[in-house]
């Protein structure tokens, strides 16, 4: 299984830190993407980090965003800074163990607004 943690209210312009862990599995054994949906708006990759460490980001939050693993933990984080009001959404971890194993987490709401 996987959970999300770590959504809320922020500010235009501050920061938030979303995690995604897992129960059962050592997360760092899994591709990981970061995905978000907006009301009335398909679901979009914002970024993923293969089990390898490679990162990958959507256009719009390169720069702004950092994915990260924290073995210690046992989590892939997402850091999110310069926040926007388009960033609002549901914010979904899919972790992808192998190519059998594919979870999604139920979600957790972030809201950019002054």
């Amino acid at each position: 299984h996987v959970v999300e943690s770590g959504g809320g209210l922020v500010q235009p312009g501050g920061s938030l830190t979303l995690s995604c862990g897992t129960t059962g599995s050592r997360i760092s054994r899994a591709d990981v993407g970061w995905y978000r949906q907006a009301p009335g708006q398909q679901r979009e990759m914002v970024a993923s980090i293969t089990t390898s460490g490679r990162a990958n980001y959507a256009d719009s939050v390169k720069g702004r965003f950092t994915i990260s693993k924290d073995s210690a933990k046992n989590t892939v984080d997402l850091q999110m800074s310069s926040l926007k009001p388009e960033d609002t959404a549901v914010y979904y971890c899919n972790a992808r163990f192998g190519s059998d194993l594919d979870f999604w987490g139920p979600g957790t709401q972030v809201t950019i607004s002054s």
